[in-house]
């Protein structure tokens, strides 16, 4: 009998580490360019960029986030990361402030080789956000990319073990997020961040790769802990964390179909599998269909 033929699905991904500044939305475009140019010269082919990197983060009030947000996928940002996402054969993913109608969204644009994949929209708000932004209304969508099934999760998202398990569930082998981490009361500074253990234990408890991008600087009095990284499906980091205070472009070489066919952990247990599904609701409530698991 011929032998049985296993199939990969590597794949290059970057999280890309960056100092947005606040209102200067063409620099901060053009300064992702440049860096998404630079991770697609090392080999990746899926590029995560942090939350709002178009605009940045800290508004003054709600008609400054009102002037710098923009519709999808005609604004000048999208415009700008689907040209190169088509020049150079990549999948983005990044972070904007979004316009529709007369609501803002803390966004998150997936664009492709072919065009807009599709949008994701913040589903809990943190802090300040609830004065500017509505929350997401588009739940936990996963979207097939040529390079695999991508999740997107934003930040404060990550903190909510329900988003990672509603992405697993549909069938996602890899979740984005594009990311503003803020310092954390309590936090020792010889540890690493508490984001950092976060998404790692998500990464674990869902067999999924995780890619995160956050951004550094301090803008208008609030300091942003950088620290971004790539975790395997496994949960541990496969590069990073990156530095707390500079720019950085992190890369891995990932094998999604680790994502999936390895969620056993033993002869007796598999993490999806072993799911007490009498004792709670398997989509945990929320109508969606499940995907491959």
């Amino acid at each position: 009998m011929p032998a049985t033929r296993v199939k990969e699905a590597p794949l290059t991904v970057a999280s890309i580490q960056m100092e947005p500044l606040i209102g200067a939305v063409e620099r901060n475009v053009a300064r992702s360019v440049a860096l998404i140019e630079e991770a697609a010269a090392k080999g990746a082919r899926l590029v995560v960029l942090p939350e709002l990197c178009n605009t940045g983060y800290v508004f003054e009030n709600r008609t400054e986030a009102q002037g710098l947000a923009e519709t999808i996928p005609d604004g000048p940002s999208t415009r700008a990361w689907l040209d190169v996402a088509r020049r150079l054969g990549l999948v983005i993913v990044a972070g904007i402030t979004e316009r529709d109608g007369a609501l803002l969204y803390n966004s998150a644009v997936i664009v492709g080789p072919d065009g807009l994949i599709g949008r994701y929209r913040k589903v809990h708000l943190w802090g300040d956000e609830a004065l500017y932004f509505a929350p997401g209304n588009l739940g936990f969508p996963v979207f097939d990319t040529p390079f695999g099934r991508i999740g997107c999760h934003i930040c404060y998202d990550c903190w909510f073990p329900e988003s990672f398990r509603l992405a697993a569930l549909q069938g996602a082998e890899i979740v984005c997020v594009p990311t503003n981490w803020v310092p954390i009361p309590g936090q020792d500074p010889k540890r690493e961040a508490m984001a950092n253990i976060i998404v790692m234990g998500a990464a674990h408890s869902n067999s999924v790769f995780v890619v995160c991008a956050d951004r550094v600087g301090t803008e208008r009095g609030q300091p942003f802990i950088g620290q971004s990284l790539i975790v395997g499906q496994t949960g541990w980091p496969v590069a990073g964390p990156a530095s707390p205070d500079g720019e950085e472009i992190l890369v891995a070489t990932v094998n999604l179909a680790d994502a999936r066919r390895k969620r056993n952990w033993n002869d007796f247990n598999q993490v999806m599998r072993d799911r007490r599904r009498d004792v709670y609701d398997e989509m945990l409530g929320s109508g969606l269909k499940p995907g491959w698991y």
